[in-house]
């Protein structure tokens, strides 16, 4: 039996301008993940990602590395609860 989980990501260091957000846009969607990421007003990345748990875990150990330009620093990870994504997009 499969098991789904959403978790937020707060993900900081050297990830805005960089193309992350459409990087973490093209992971998820590859991933079959849901959810959303957006820049933060201080420099940070939040990403709301839901899908099979293991789907997920690979998924935050992809975003420790994120794209070739960018120097992610850490990554809080904050357990919620299951949402009603549609896919995953990118907010403004």
């Amino acid at each position: 039996m499969l098991t789904e989980q959403r978790c937020d990501l707060i993900i900081s260091g050297k990830v805005q301008g960089v193309g992350f957000r459409y990087s973490v846009k093209l992971k998820a969607e590859s991933l079959g993940l849901k959810g959303y990421v957006k820049n933060q007003r201080d420099g940070s990345v939040f990403v709301a990602v839901q899908g099979e748990t293991v789907v997920v875990d690979d998924f935050v150990n992809w975003c420790y590395q994120g794209p070739p330009a960018a120097d992610v620093c850490g990554i809080e990870k904050i357990t919620r609860g299951i949402e009603e994504f549609r896919e995953f997009s990118v907010r403004y």
